[in-house]
């Protein structure tokens, strides 16, 4: 299996400089959930969990804290962690009085050594919301889990699709005669994907600063969770209904065939031969 060529460790840094820097603005945006969040990441994420009363989940990359705390409403006790500690100060502050079940640190998702201080079969599972397409390195996520995790434990992780929204992407309208009637089409054109890649770009129009995007090609993406004794036994690529059309640009309602969100589930078949208690991370 290819190791992923997409392992820059060297814009760690850079990465908590924009995200603390952007923290506060992107929480008080859509810190109370948008239309991506409310109708495809989350309802996706909750059908895969596996979450019972008393389930212990990892929340990787947690932001200020959105899915935790709804984890923590399902009954599970959090662990909740992002490498940005004015993320973390959100979290904190948005967490009601009665969510005693969330726990917040600071720890780098990138940090093999950090993530496994947290304590070895500690969790039923992990979880990872729109996160790893923002990770310099996620070989180091995925070679901690192993140790994390208890038998049998998942991993579920939501993206932006890497088969449609890629640094090259993009949409289009093209208008075709038939009969005498005119039918407008709607898709997405992709110029790369193989080639992994690290770019900036804008989450939300108007933040104070463009963050790192980390293109991976799903043989890469999976891939890192093969290796590490992971199976895939859960998938799904929501998208959004049809929405009404609108002369200015193309949304992703306007493209109800291509979905823009894609979110895994990943469960621990075995710990890779000579792991012994968590494998090497890449750096």
């Amino acid at each position: 299996m290819e190791k992923s060529s997409l392992e820059r460790q060297d814009l760690n840094e850079e990465v908590r400089r924009i995200w603390d820097r952007n923290a506060e603005w992107w929480d008080d945006r859509i810190g109370d959930g948008n239309r991506f969040q409310c109708q495809l990441i989350e309802p996706a994420t909750e059908r895969l969990l596996e979450i019972q009363p008393g389930s212990v989940v990892l929340d990787v990359a947690c932001g200020a804290g959105r899915f935790g705390r709804r984890m923590a409403e399902l009954g599970a006790h959090v662990v909740a962690i992002d490498l940005s500690r004015r993320f973390i100060e959100r979290a904190v502050a948005r967490t009601p009085e009665h969510l005693r079940n969330i726990e917040y640190h600071v720890v780098d998702a990138t940090d093999a050594s950090a993530l496994r201080a947290l304590g070895a079969g500690r969790f039923d599972g992990a979880v990872a919301t729109m996160a790893l397409m923002d990770m310099a390195a996620i070989e180091p996520l995925f070679s901690a889990l192993p140790t994390l995790l208890k038998p049998g434990g998942w991993f579920v992780f939501s993206l932006m699709h890497p088969c449609f929204q890629t640094p090259e992407a993009s949409r289009f309208a093209v208008s075709t005669e038939r009969e005498g009637e005119f039918e407008v089409r709607n898709g997405v054109q992709v110029s790369q994907y193989l080639t992994p890649r690290a770019w900036k770009g804008v989450g939300i129009l108007g933040q104070p600063e463009p963050h790192y995007y980390f293109h991976r090609p799903l043989h890469l993406l999976l891939g890192c969770g093969f290796r590490h004794g992971f199976a895939v036994d859960g998938l799904e690529e929501p998208g959004l209904p049809p929405g009404a059309e609108d002369g200015r640009y193309l949304r992703w309602d306007h493209l109800p065939e291509i979905p823009p969100i894609l979110v895994v589930r990943m469960r621990l078949c075995a710990r890779p031969a000579g792991d012994g208690g968590g494998a090497t991370e890449k750096r």
